[in-house]
């Protein structure tokens, strides 16, 4: 399997991004094919004490660099010699299975749903990270692409959400829950209502397991496998949750070095503290899978290092691997309504 990596997207790059593809291909055994400015590519391998390209590394030189002070709506098009833009037309050519990158999160999403191409009858893409959850994670759709959806999109949402958790995480007939602020079907806008009548038919269909409404508190519970939500709501979900972990880590770490009884104490529970961090770390996590393209793309987290893009690659493969595509495609007409209740999206392909 070849993964495509944009070597010049995020904070730490080209560095994060070389010592992630050399760590999976050593772990993985894939190729990867590193796309930037090649002499900068080079440097960074040199650095990492590699004076040759080894086996399963490959470099396709991209003179541009998408920048986050770039307008994310045509970035893509004006830097078309961009490491962003060449890689996403080698994934769309069938130059690679997948594409990872750390970059801008809009310039990705928008030169993917324009060059790769939605999967046909998917009306938005959505990002959908695996958030920490007591469930022991629960994917979250959307995070963001699509900050004002239709209930048709929360629809799609949820049937894409389902299969990854059941392809990706190996949760059989997973649980989806709609985001809301209380359970009963009355509650929420017009948009949470309306959403609720569409996934409940789905439930009575057999197509999705969809428990109904979920609140944000019984969600981090793990109540739910799946949390469907519109892109505004999912992001101040996603958010939050961040905020809240980091908060707890800050207040654990004053706690346990307060003086020598403490730290005595954190020795005897230094295990569980460990994989409490590290259930946090969003380097571990790895990256976003973007579902609805019509090939795999994961975002990586801006600020990522080298293992964060290494298990971005991981994801790419697990994506890759998993059919979900397929599947979306095969069921798809069981996710749209009907062309005159879509009418004015714009989009109907």
């Amino acid at each position: 399997m070849r993964i495509i990596v944009d070597a010049m997207g995020g904070d730490n790059a080209p560095q994060a991004p070389v010592q992630g593809a050399l760590q999976a291909i050593r772990e993985y055994g894939v190729e990867v094919v590193l796309v930037g400015r090649g002499e900068a590519v080079l440097e960074a391998l040199h650095q990492e004490g590699v004076a040759e390209l080894p086996r399963g590394l490959s470099i396709t030189h991209a003179d541009q660099v998408v920048e986050m002070c770039d307008n994310p709506a045509t970035a893509f098009k004006e830097k078309k010699d961009s490491s962003l833009t060449v890689g996403l037309n080698l994934l769309k050519n069938g130059e690679g299975d997948a594409f990872v990158s750390a970059g801008s999160t809009g310039a990705l999403l928008s030169g993917a749903t324009l060059l790769v191409k939605r999967i046909r009858g998917i009306r938005r893409a959505a990002m959908a990270p695996v958030v920490p959850t007591g469930g022991g994670g629960s994917v979250l759709i959307d995070c963001g692409a699509t900050a004002e959806g239709t209930p048709e999109f929360l629809l799609q949402f949820a049937f894409m959400g389902s299969y990854y958790a059941e392809r990706v995480l190996g949760r059989p007939e997973p649980k989806v829950g709609l985001l809301n602020i209380g359970t009963e079907p009355s509650k929420g806008t017009d948009l949470q209502r309306e959403a609720y009548q569409l996934l409940q038919r789905a439930k009575e269909e057999g197509r999705i397991n969809f428990v109904g409404n979920v609140e944000a508190r019984e969600a981090v519970e793990g109540a739910v496998d799946v949390i469907v939500a519109d892109g505004y709501s999912g992001n101040i979900f996603l958010k939050a949750v961040e905020g809240t972990g980091l908060f707890m880590s800050r207040q654990m770490k004053n706690m346990f070095t307060r003086n020598l009884v403490s730290k005595l104490a954190a020795l005897l529970v230094k295990d569980g503290i460990r994989d409490f961090k590290k259930l946090l770390d969003s380097n571990e996590v790895g990256g976003t899978a973007l579902l609805g393209i019509s090939k795999p793309v994961i975002k990586a987290h801006g600020s990522s290092n080298g293992r964060a893009i290494q298990n971005a690659i991981r994801q790419a493969v697990e994506f890759r691997r998993s059919a979900i595509i397929e599947d979306i495609t095969e069921n798809v007409d069981h996710m749209r309504l009907p062309a005159r209740s879509a009418a004015g999206d714009g989009n109907g392909d």
